[in-house]
Order: C-alpha cells, then structure tokens, then sequence
C-alpha cells in the first residue's frame, strides 16, 4: 500500500482533473495510473463511479472492475448505459464474469446474459451450469493449447496468434484430436528447445489435474501443493475444458476464511460488506444462532435446577459455578479454533482423529491439572485469609474444585476438537462448531461433572 500522503496527492489530482471538465484529459489521467489506483478512486469518490468507469479504455475498465467489491460492481452495472454495461461484460474474462454474474438474482442474470454476444453467452451459460463452489465456476476457457504433432515454432505461432486473450501463457496445454489433455509444458521449456523439435519430444506425462466438479478447495489445495500459476480442468472423460488461475483460487481462499471466521463467531457468513448489508438482513444472519445458544443455555438453567437441592444444602458450590463453566467453555473454544483452522490448511483429514483424540486427551489432563492445582490453591489460601468462609471443610472443597475443573477441561477439549471432525464427517461445515456453540455444550456438560465430583467429595458432609 503506497504511503498516505501518495494517496492524498493522487486524490487531490485526481479532484483537480475532475475539475478541469476537460473528458480528454480525464481520460489520459486515468488510464495513466494503476489498476489498484484507480479501484482506490472509485472507493474514495463514490459520487464519481461512473465518469471513471466511463472514461478508461475498455480493458482497463474490465481490469479494474474485476477486483472491486461485489457492491461496487452492482452498482456500477445499475448506472452504466446498457450499452457500456454490454461492452464492459464482453470483455471481462469468463470466469469474473461468471463470479460476477453468480451473486446477482436469477432475473438480473437473465437479462445481462442477452447483453452479451453469442461466443460469450455460450461460455457464460456452461459456466453457470456449473455447481456453486465448484471448480468448474472458476475455470477460464481462454488458454493456448497445442498437439502433440507440432514443432515448437508451430507452438510459437500459436502462441502469437491466440495468446492475446489467454489469461496466461506461463504454462502450453498439449491434447490429442479427441481434444483430451496430455501434458503441460512450461513457456520457458519451448524458449529453450531447437524450432524444429516436436511437441512430444518435451513431453514427460507428469501433469496435475483438477474435474469440473471438483470442490474449490481441492483448486485451493493443489494450488498450495504444486509450484503453478494454472491448472487444467478436465472432465471425467479426460476432456480439457479450460484453467484456473491461482488469482481466482486466492480469491476464493479469502472468501472461504471470511466465511469461517464469520461462522466460528457464531454467526451465518455475511455475503455482503458488514457496512453495506441493510439492518434487518443482517439481523437475520445473527438472530438464528443467537437463538440457537439460548435454548442451549436453558438446560444449563435445567440442569442448575436439578441440583437445587444440593446448591440450597452447601451454597459454597454455587460461588465456583461460573469458574467451572467458563474454564470448560474457553479450553472447548481454544481446541475448537485450533482444529477448524488446521483442517482448513489441510493439517489434518478426517483419519488423523485418533492423534487428534490421543493429543487432546494429553492436553486435557495438562491444562485441567495446571486449572486445578490454581483453583485448589486458591480454595485453601482464602480459607485461611478469611476462616469462616468455608468452614472447617476447605481442604474437601478444595478438591472438589481442583478435580471437577480437570474433568470440564478435558471434557471441553475433547468436545471442541471433535465436534469440527463429526460436523466434516457427515458433511456439513466444520465452521459451525464455533466457539460459542462449544462453550453452551459444555456449560451443560460442565454443571453435571462439577455435581457429580462434589457428590464424590462431600456427600454425607455438605450433601
């Protein structure tokens, strides 16, 4: 990010070109300055979104309108001309196209997608036709392929004639007449070999694939996994239906950790901007969840209720409530961050839960004994600060506080570590154990241990 007082500079320029009324001049202004810039007006001068849009070349209008925010680009779309709308459509690259056009509705999609001419419609329409998530909506049918007949000056006259649309050209598809892929060979393979040298000649079979109905994070794991800018997809038939850059998958990448971030706060993912997304919609994002832990809480009421019996018979247990509840709520929360973030890196899978299971037991019993010798300790000092304060049975309330906390600890780093394996396991997203939903589960669960180790400790004393 360019230092402030650049960004004052460019907007004061920018105020005075406007200023000028000079369409020229504006016009040579914007299209001399960078793509990011450019976006960096557009967010600052809102009033202006248009003129600017209106007034760079065709491709670096499509280039910058690619990477602004969703509700930017609708509300450019909404006040370009619908000739300029047609134009900018056109010439954005299919598969930003393709994102753009769906976050819109079914009806806004129908009538942009006529704007569009044949070649593109036809692209647009098979990318769409896609799953949602799926790779297949982020692949780009704009790529340089070659046979593996060809020499490599045949290559290169590829190259010239078609590279200009290609989203990149780091990376030469071979395929055979049936049209399935065969291999990738790098640019940088045909700069180095004789002119006369075939296509097969340079070939070694090793290439990574990714299928149209792929999830995108597979995209996000080979991409993390292989040294590329591009990756073929195919269909299950071998068949080479386009790319997918690795811009797109970091894209996507963002979008997905955004996501789960939102979720792990124990809410629904916002498909908006927090500031841009109207009250009441983002009041129903919130609103379910909310709800959902507050009827969890309830059986924590529940179960308080069950033991009000033994709560009125020794009232000093009801000072420890909260202590148990939250260290069992914050290790369940601590253990569920940890893995949901660990199975989004592809730390861990589905079959490494038994030395998930194996750790988190270990790590129970450390964290639940290093929490009880505290709370024990504490117990004990205060009983001798203040005598009177639990009587003559300190040392069995001690106990009864030391253990029951290595018993919620354990208990809440087994459940938050888990829970995010279960969720993944019967295929919904591992997100949705968020924190605060750990923490109601083991309130509930906490409230039992603690009764159950001071009914150990004192019955027929306090109980």
């Amino acid at each position: 990010m360019p230092p402030l007082s650049e960004e004052i500079t460019l907007q004061q320029q920018f105020e005075e070109v406007i200023a000028s009324e000079d369409m020229l001049y504006v016009q040579d202004f914007l299209n001399r300055q960078n793509i990011s810039d450019v976006a960096g007006l557009i967010y600052e001068n809102e009033d202006f979104e248009r003129n600017i849009m209106s007034h760079l070349s065709l491709h670096r209008a499509a280039s910058v309108f690619k990477i602004l925010e969703l509700t930017t680009q609708k509300r450019i779309i909404k006040a370009l001309p619908p000739l300029k709308t047609a134009e900018l459509l056109n010439e954005l690259p299919a598969d930003d196209r393709t994102a753009f056009l769906s976050e819109l509705p079914s009806n806004a999609v129908r009538e942009l997608v006529k704007t569009l001419n044949p070649e593109e419609r036809k692209v647009t329409l098979a990318l769409l036709g896609y799953p949602e998530g799926s790779v297949g909506r982020l692949m780009t049918p704009d790529y340089v392929y070659v046979y593996e007949h060809d020499t490599v000056e045949d290559v290169f006259s590829t190259i010239r004639k078609y590279a200009k649309n290609s989203e990149t050209i780091d990376v030469i598809y071979v395929i055979n007449n049936k049209g399935e892929l065969l291999d990738d060979i790098r640019i940088k393979d045909f700069i180095m070999a004789n002119p006369d040298k075939s296509v097969n000649e340079l070939m070694d079979g090793r290439f990574i694939t990714l299928h149209a109905e792929d999830d995108q994070e597979v995209a996000n794991e080979a991409f993390k996994m292989n040294n590329r800018v591009a990756l073929p997809v195919v269909s299950r038939s071998n068949k080479l239906l386009g790319i997918v850059t690795i811009d797109d998958v970091l894209w996507v990448a963002n979008e997905e950790f955004s996501e789960d971030m939102q979720k792990m706060g124990g809410t629904q993912a916002l498909d908006e901007p927090y500031l841009d997304m109207p009250i009441f919609k983002l009041f129903r994002k919130r609103v379910g969840w909310l709800v959902v832990l507050f009827l969890g809480e309830m059986f924590t009421a529940t179960a308080m209720g069950y033991f009000e019996d033994e709560i009125q018979k020794a009232v000093v247990l009801a000072l420890f409530i909260p202590l148990i509840i939250s260290s069992g709520g914050n290790t369940g929360s601590q253990a569920s961050t940890l893995i949901i973030q660990a199975m989004a890196v592809g730390e861990i899978t589905l079959a490494n839960w038994w030395r998930v299971m194996r750790r988190e037991i270990i790590q129970g019993l450390m964290l639940g004994a290093v929490l009880g010798i505290i709370g024990f300790t504490r117990v004990i000092i205060w009983a001798k600060i203040i005598p009177d304060v639990y009587g003559s049975q300190a040392y069995r309330i001690g106990l009864t506080v030391g253990f029951s906390l290595v018993g919620v600890v354990l208990w809440g780093t087994l459940t938050g570590s888990m829970l995010p394996l279960i969720l993944k396991k019967l295929g919904a997203d591992p997100a949705v154990s968020s924190a605060p939903f750990v923490a109601t589960l083991v309130d509930v669960t906490g409230l039992i241990i603690y009764f159950s180790v001071a009914y150990f400790f004192l019955q027929g004393i306090l109980l």
